[in-house]
């Protein structure tokens, strides 16, 4: 499968993000699934007249395009022209050439939440007008129709992230190179299912705190961030804690809570990142799938139930209690 990788609006930050694959690493990852890159800015040699007779050519269907692959929002101002980023050397703005190429490509992947569903790049009075491909937050149509399909069926694949896992980069370009990933494969809003089935909060370090509602009171502190520090993990989708970057990091275990990256607008949550709202107390971002009367019950349960180890962790940043191990009998 050969892939046209673009990047428009935004940090790179989700290319970086990528080259971080491990065992294997981004390059013999893809190689080995038959994917390669006709460009990608970062990572090729071409440049210049190569690069624009390539587009053109790619353009005029001379050459087949596989997967036009978009890193980064589409800025459409000043007034609908796009000119706020033009692609160099061409003469023409990227959101020219996005619209030009996504009709000849048999997929359209956006690659980060940018390019999903404008992400940061839209946050604020938005002045350079930036959108997702196929949807301007969480409203379906963006660059491209709402009703968009790539030439092989599918919808844009927002691979929604910031930055998006590079997991999660491989393994949608491999399925789509083995005809493996289907519409029925992607939710509601275009995410693969291989990490949107999952929640943040499933494999997070915290959740011995979690289930004893044993709350950290500040970014230091082990306990669990959701009560006071603004975690959603238990609201966002992803599975950052099941295959953690590099092995090793996440937002939570490297103690920031979780703000639904992967989610449209989650750059505006209108409330500090690390602050929870609360309506007389109560959270009110609950766990997705708990109603609210059944969680403060268990909360309360919960809390009552806290033994002391995990209290006075909670709120340390180490561990201040080390847990103590009954021998058979009851005897310490």
């Amino acid at each position: 499968m050969k892939v046209l990788w673009l990047q428009a609006s935004g940090c790179g930050g989700c290319t970086m993000s990528a080259l971080c694959a491990e065992a294997p690493d981004l390059i013999d990852t893809l190689a080995a699934a038959g994917v390669e890159f006709l460009w990608h800015p970062a990572l090729s040699l071409a440049s210049g007249g190569e690069v624009t007779r390539l587009l053109q050519a790619l353009e005029a269907g001379e050459i087949a395009l596989d997967c036009l692959a978009v890193e980064g929002a589409i800025a459409r101002g000043p007034m609908g022209t796009g000119r706020f980023q033009m692609l160099s050397g061409t003469g023409r703005s990227m959101l020219d050439w996005v619209r030009a190429l996504a009709p000849k490509a048999a997929h359209v992947v956006a690659v980060g939440s940018c390019a999903a569903y404008g992400g940061v790049t839209s946050a604020g009075g938005n002045p350079s007008d930036a959108v997702g491909l196929q949807y301007d937050g969480a409203h379906p149509g963006g660059v491209l129709a709402a009703g968009f399909r790539g030439g092989l069926g599918l919808p844009v694949v927002n691979v929604a992230g910031c930055p998006t896992h590079p997991g999660w980069v491989t393994e949608t370009l491999m399925l789509l190179a083995k005809a493996r990933l289907t519409e029925a494969d992607l939710d509601s809003l275009g995410r693969p299912l291989f990490y949107a089935q999952h929640l943040v909060h499933h494999g997070c370090p915290r959740n011995e705190f979690y289930e004893y509602k044993a709350s950290a009171l500040q970014l230091s502190d082990l306990g669990c961030m959701m009560e006071h520090l603004g975690c959603v993990g238990t609201q966002a989708v992803g599975d950052c804690n099941i295959r953690p970057w590099n092995g090793e990091g996440s937002c939570t275990r490297g103690g920031y809570p979780c703000i639904a990256c992967t989610a449209p607008e989650f750059e505006e949550p209108r409330h500090p990142f690390t602050e929870t709202p609360k309506v007389a107390g109560i959270p009110v971002g609950l766990p997705a799938d708990m109603p609210k009367a059944w969680f403060m019950a268990l909360a309360s349960l919960s809390k009552a139930a806290t033994p002391e180890r995990i209290a006075k962790n909670a709120v340390a940043p180490r561990v201040a209690v080390t847990p103590t191990i009954r021998k058979p009998g009851g005897r310490r």
